[in-house]
């Protein structure tokens, strides 16, 4: 696992002053070049050419294959039961998705996304986080909070909108937040968690902390472009974040071959200026060592990290969208079958023993009926009152809020025989 970083020290004479390089003045015979760091290298040549790329693609980090198998005991340093909480946590979050994707399809909630295929790539980089460490999420990443300790029952009470619902029922479904499992109230528009995750390491490195903030975001978040603004600013201001990608090969429809011509996300990182790594998303111990070294080049350099992990969505985008008029239903199963990742982590903790059939049905059956049991309790509870619309925006609601809560009031009075009493 390599990290790589064009990396670069800088100091200004005065405030705002020309930037010059710490290191030894680069002089070349035209004059110097002061905006590049070419320390040891020829800064100047009589050859022109245009370069496409870095080389050849970056390859990708991998512990196990797909066998099962460790291809390197270097990076593994897992017992038993740090396996059995990562198997545990990937077949929770599987189970839950499986219900309630059916529970959207039967009108019981509006909206869902799951999780299908990309298990590893958030229990892996869970564990190897710690609890202080700032959570900012796209909405794929319930498996993180789910292993923090969210319960079932709150992610069911978010998703319907009931009392119960922390968020106060003012988000869609998904739309996941706790102030007590340091994980970011998820945002619908797309990408705007990147900058705000810059800053968040920002604040981390200047207080000096033992913390880190990590920023989940998906192929297609790349290419907007609140993107680029976060990395650079992070790469400059040295912000203790880490930059997770899950390049799941689709943007909703789009697939990874119209998104980019380079070599991915990786090499954005890279081009940067900040340490990146490829791994193979759905090897959760890849995934946990490439997080875990991650999180500690962050604080030892006070600087960002990249990890772009290669993935596959096996799933709908959401319960909105029809992903078979896009692909076909024989990649989504080739894929699944060859890189699951909860069979291939099966496959291993099989053969040492730690990880049996009646485990996995026993799993499985106990997150059901928590899961059927928060689904029928939460659709016995009342929703957020529409009067406290308005509360927690602003100390005192404007004369604005005010007059839009009453429309709303009116318009809900007006055609009560259509609103629902309960979820």
């Amino acid at each position: 696992m390599s990290f790589m970083r064009r990396a670069v020290s800088r100091s200004a004479r005065g405030a705002f002053a020309q930037r010059r390089w710490a290191t030894e003045q680069v002089e070349g015979p035209d004059g110097e070049v002061w905006n590049i760091d070419f320390t040891g290298h020829n800064s100047l040549t009589d050859e022109m050419e245009f370069k496409a790329s870095m080389g050849s693609p970056e390859p990708l980090f991998r512990v196990l294959n797909q066998k099962g198998e460790l291809v390197s005991e270097e990076h593994t340093g897992l017992d038993k039961e740090e396996c059995r909480i990562m198997m545990t946590n990937m077949v929770r979050q599987s189970v839950i998705d499986g219900i309630l994707y059916e529970a959207q399809r039967q009108g019981r909630i509006s909206f869902y996304m799951t999780h299908f295929g990309e298990e590893a790539t958030q229990v892996g980089s869970a564990m190897a986080l710690k609890p202080e460490d700032m959570v900012y999420a796209q909405y794929r990443e319930a498996g993180v909070l789910l292993y923090r300790g969210y319960p079932i029952n709150s992610m069911v009470a978010q998703c319907i909108g009931t009392k119960e619902d922390t968020g106060k029922g003012r988000q869609m479904p998904i739309h996941y937040g706790s102030v007590e499992h340091n994980y970011q109230t998820i945002s619908s528009p797309l990408g705007t968690q990147l900058p705000q995750a810059a800053g968040a390491g920002y604040t981390m490195r200047v207080e000096g902390k033992d913390q880190v903030c990590i920023c989940y975001f998906g192929d297609g978040a790349a290419s907007e472009g609140d993107f680029h603004p976060a990395l650079n600013f992070a790469a400059t201001l040295k912000c203790q974040t880490l930059f997770f990608c899950r390049n799941n090969g689709y943007a909703i429809s789009t697939p990874a071959v119209d998104q980019y011509a380079g070599d991915g996300i990786y090499a954005r990182g890279v081009g940067y200026g900040i340490r990146s790594v490829r791994v193979d998303g759905n090897d959760v111990f890849a995934v946990y060592a490439a997080t875990k070294k991650a999180r500690e080049l962050s604080i030892e350099h006070q600087a960002p990290v990249l990890i772009e992990a290669m993935t596959y969505r096996g799933g709908h985008h959401s319960t909105s969208d029809d992903s078979t008029r896009y692909r076909s239903k024989n990649e989504v199963d080739d894929w699944l079958a060859s890189s699951n990742p909860i069979k291939r982590l099966h496959k291993f903790m099989d053969a040492k023993g730690w990880w049996s059939k009646e485990d996995d049905k026993a799993i499985r059956e106990v997150t059901r009926k928590e899961v059927v049991s928060s689904l029928n309790k939460q659709e016995k509870m009342d929703f957020w009152p529409v009067e406290e619309l308005i509360e927690d925006v602003f100390e005192k609601p404007t004369e604005e809020l005010i007059r839009q809560r009453d429309e709303v009031l009116r318009h809900q009075k007006a055609f009560a025989e259509e609103y629902a009493k309960k979820a």
